[in-house]
């Protein structure tokens, strides 16, 4: 199975190499053409501002909104913020395919950064903790109805699905446990068949 991981800017290589341990196929995606044949995308966190400016002058919007008709998309940190319905206090326009208000850098400046951890809602009504890695992380302050949170922390919202999409406001990748990533890779094979 190939995964791409928009490789623009940002925290990629984390995410490639853990998709890799995974026995997964990765492409760096840097331009359109690189979608081709990708069953699934990976937005990693980064600069929001950068990432979003350079998608539009690189001419990748109108392809990703085509790719995400059809296939998941999973956005980390600056991720989550691209796919958001809204962000505060964001001057461009966003990808809007998650149904989510967010605040921007809402859990602290870079040297405010922390560990921390999350409960995941599992199916079987069994929350688990994972170590939540938060770096300027944004805040989830609305969800749409048709949001189904699968995580929070202190009570808030922190890792979100909605159709084949999947959001976190913290690094999963930074973790030595790849269960979020082995979701995204059910649902991935779930939109494939």
């Amino acid at each position: 199975m190939l995964i791409g991981v928009l490789a623009l800017q940002g925290d990629f290589a984390k995410h490639s190499e853990m998709l890799r341990s995974l026995g997964m196929e990765v492409r760096e995606v840097r331009k359109a053409q690189d979608l081709k044949d990708c069953e699934g995308l990976v937005i990693p966190g980064g600069e929001s501002t950068v990432m979003i400016r350079q998608i539009d002058f690189i001419g990748l919007r109108e392809p990703l909104l085509a790719f995400a008709q059809k296939k998941p998309i999973f956005g980390t940190c600056a991720g989550l913020i691209l796919m958001s319905r809204h962000v505060q206090k964001f001057p461009f326009p966003t990808l809007d395919l998650l149904n989510l208000e967010v605040e921007r850098n809402a859990y602290g400046r870079q040297v405010e950064s922390f560990e921390a951890p999350v409960i995941i809602h599992a199916s079987e009504g069994h929350p688990k903790k994972f170590p939540g890695f938060f770096i300027r992380a944004p805040r989830i302050s609305a969800c749409g109805k048709e949001v189904e949170v699968l995580a929070s922390y202190q009570g808030e919202p922190v890792l979100v699905r909605q159709g084949r999409h999947l959001g976190a406001c913290f690094h999963p990748e930074l973790s030595s446990n790849a269960s979020i990533h082995l979701d995204f890779i059910r649902q991935i094979r779930a939109c494939s068949h």
